[in-house]
């Protein structure tokens, strides 16, 4: 019958945001309320073959987080979506290649400040998927007084030491700010956190 024909996903695409990669979509127009979804990967150095996405088989909801489901973070890959409804299928929908490594967008860290002593200390937090956890993520510190527009800037930090920046020489309100960075093709930075202020009482 003419009205046996399920419409495709619409705007099928691979988005990363905050550490983690994620392919979203609109459902076809038309489609019915109680619309189901099944989404598949497939990675570029074995092409045709599409894995099974457990987590992502008959869900109603328009996003799939592919992070710990990819074959390969170093390997470009595609993913494909196809809706289902009441014994009805639309054809799959492809997305565009991506690859987790070069295209991953890092957010901002989670900054713990304490002051002990004559000692800032600083533990960041990056809300990473345990997939990538083994990744060498790093952060980049800023530290300047508040309403000074000159900052003194930490690099390359392993994300699980914390940091202890001496404040002997100084007085009043200080802020830090941190940014998560990764080394890829070049370093990769995503914005920086924001500004957590401590005062910080000089002891003559």
């Amino acid at each position: 019958s003419g009205h046996a024909h399920l419409a495709p996903p619409q705007n099928v695409t691979l988005l990363s945001k905050d550490f983690d990669m994620i392919l979203t979509w609109m459902p076809g127009e038309g489609s019915p309320p109680d619309v189901m979804y099944t989404v598949r990967c497939e990675s570029q150095d074995r092409m045709g073959k599409w894995i099974k996405v457990p987590h992502c088989k008959n869900i109603p909801s328009t996003s799939c987080n592919l992070t710990c489901a990819l074959p390969d973070f170093f390997v470009k890959f595609r993913a494909r979506v196809k809706a289902i409804s009441r014994g009805l299928q639309s054809r799959w929908v492809e997305s565009e290649f991506k690859e987790y490594h070069l295209d991953v967008e890092l957010g901002p860290p989670a900054l713990a400040v304490s002051v002990k002593e004559s000692l800032i200390l600083v533990n960041v937090s990056l809300p990473v998927a345990t997939c990538v956890e083994s990744f060498h993520w790093m952060y980049d510190l800023d530290l300047w007084e508040a309403g000074s527009g000159k900052r003194k800037r930490y690099e390359n930090i392993f994300r699980k030491n914390t940091m202890k920046l001496d404040t002997t020489a100084l007085s009043g309100n200080y802020c830090l700010s941190a940014r998560s960075s990764l080394q890829s093709v070049d370093f990769k930075h995503s914005e920086f956190s924001r500004p957590v202020c401590v005062l910080l009482n000089h002891r003559g």
